[in-house]
């Protein structure tokens, strides 16, 4: 009998951050849940990402993932908004770490390759394949999808010696 892996992806970003939970099972995929985080705009950037950090912990602790995976964040041409995706980014890494789960970090074309075929996928082809790969899932939102992309990706990219053992 195969082991179940649980696999927990991230789509970091300060407005929304996206999280997915997956079940894979030798080759097969299984959607377990998905959400998004929503820190409050108005508040201090330090507790908006403490709030990233803490619900990612709290995920964590409804779903129990042996592993996860992030995307990576994409340099654009707005160097402060490249350094304010990299805060969240670190905010949801730092709470991942916090709780001892693995975390594997995955450029976008290769998320976007591993999912749809090609790097240069956009969001509306990402999410057209998550409801083909994981029905169960049903409609989800861009970053939502996003982030089961990542754990798909995950799946597919990550050795079984780099999975936390289960508690």
């Amino acid at each position: 009998m195969q082991e179940n892996v649980r696999i927990l992806g991230i789509d970091p970003g300060l407005r929304n951050t996206g999280w997915g939970v997956i079940d894979k099972q030798g080759m097969r995929l299984n959607w377990v849940a998905h959400g998004v985080i929503k820190p409050p705009t108005d508040i201090p950037m330090s507790e908006r990402l403490a709030a990233i950090a803490g619900e990612i912990t709290d995920v964590v602790d409804d779903y129990s993932p042996n592993i996860s995976g992030i995307e990576e964040t994409f340099v654009n041409m707005n160097p402060k908004t490249t350094l304010l995706l990299g805060q969240a980014r670190g905010a949801a890494m730092a709470g991942l770490a916090l709780v001892g789960i693995p975390v594997h970090e995955f450029a976008a074309k290769k998320i976007k390759q591993s999912v749809v075929g090609t790097g240069n996928a956009d969001k509306d082809q990402v999410a057209f394949m998550i409801k083909r790969l994981l029905p169960k899932a049903g409609d989800v939102t861009a970053d939502a999808a996003d982030a089961l992309a990542v754990a798909i990706t995950t799946a597919h990219h990550s050795s079984p010696k780099s999975y936390r053992k289960s508690a």
